[in-house]
């Protein structure tokens, strides 16, 4: 597969990815107390969480042939 392929295949799914997370995290949002602290904590590791999951996608789509 040329690495061009990859890269759009990669970003496609990048998209849809980052869509279903903004989507579980807004749902998740609003079940959360109304206290500012507990939702701090929640947002700042929901805003670092998702660069996890695409580190190996990331990877595969910059591999050489």
């Amino acid at each position: 597969m040329s690495v061009r392929t990859r890269k759009l295949i990669g970003s496609m799914a990048i998209v849809g990815f980052l869509g279903l997370y903004i989507a579980l995290v807004a749902t998740l949002a609003e079940r959360l107390p109304a206290n500012w602290v507990v939702q701090l904590a929640f947002f700042l590791v929901a805003g670092v969480a998702w660069g996890g999951p695409l580190i190996p996608l990331i990877a595969w789509m910059n591999r050489g042939r």
